[in-house]
């Protein structure tokens, strides 16, 4: 019998399907059991005017800014539907937020100039002010997100009079088997759950809506991949048990290890 503070605990998975499988190998790994809930899917963007206005155009950008592995995706996939070879051009440089979006990019041919070491939109926009302020001419900078995401980097950049073309390259939405889903993992018990981001926190507080359950989810610690999404966190009535650092994967299962050692300590 193990003494793993983990081993047999049903951690909600909050991910998108296509996402999931790195959280739960690693919670399986740990003597875990994910429960995996997608509350976001993706999808395209409301409209396709402005990403592929930049894409055929993206030649003439200096900067490109990635906050997420799918925006990569989503990103390379239009690109190749619209017939166009999505090669970075020498002049251009690259910033990434965590290394998960920065591993996405490099397997799909980007060279990294920037990443910071926090995993959050604030950093990176210090960062790339940082890297613009003595260049002595101005930076034609492309930052592609999903749609709805935070204004922090738009914000800071136009405040700084950087030439700055935003597109959404994607959308969140909530797949429609979600409610049902999570009535069925409710009913078969949870122990914690995990945030990974905003819209992660967002999403299943409409799917419990619809689902007809109660937010938070009684006696149900939250754990938060960031400060970002435990704010959210915070913002929704749900403040976070733990919270990963860093902003990643290993640092959301090191978090989990932490409370369910805790717990155990307390219970001991």
């Amino acid at each position: 019998m193990t003494s793993h503070p983990l081993a047999g605990k049903r951690v909600l998975v909050t991910r998108a399907l296509h996402q999931a499988g790195k959280l739960s190998d690693g919670l399986r790994a740990l003597g875990a059991v994910p429960v995996e809930v997608p509350v976001l899917e993706i999808g395209p963007p409301a409209s396709f005017e402005s990403l592929d206005q930049a894409l055929r155009q993206f030649q003439k950008y200096d900067w490109l800014l990635l906050t997420s592995a799918n925006t990569v995706r989503a990103l390379f996939e239009r690109a190749k539907e619209l017939g166009i070879p999505l090669t970075q051009p020498v002049t251009m440089k690259v910033a990434s937020v965590g290394e998960a979006t920065a591993s996405a990019a490099r397997k799909l041919g980007l060279q990294l100039a920037v990443i910071p070491e926090k995993f959050v939109a604030e950093s990176l926009s210090e960062r790339l002010l940082a890297e613009l302020k003595d260049q002595s001419r101005a930076a034609k900078v492309l930052y592609a997100r999903a749609a709805g995401a935070r204004e922090v980097i738009p914000q800071a950049l136009q405040a700084a009079g950087i030439d700055l073309d935003v597109v959404d390259a994607y959308q969140n939405r909530v797949p429609k088997t979600a409610a049902e889903e999570l009535r069925r993992a409710l009913a078969s018990g949870i122990d914690m759950v995990t945030f990974t981001s905003s819209s992660s926190v967002t999403h299943l507080s409409q799917v419990a809506l619809q689902a007809k359950v109660a937010w938070p989810f009684a006696a149900v610690p939250a754990v938060s991949i960031g400060p970002i999404t435990s704010q959210t966190l915070r913002d929704s009535g749900w403040p976070p048990a733990a919270e990963a650092e860093p902003s990643d994967i290993p640092g959301l299962l090191a978090a989990l290890m932490r409370l369910a050692s805790h717990s155990h300590k307390n219970l001991s």
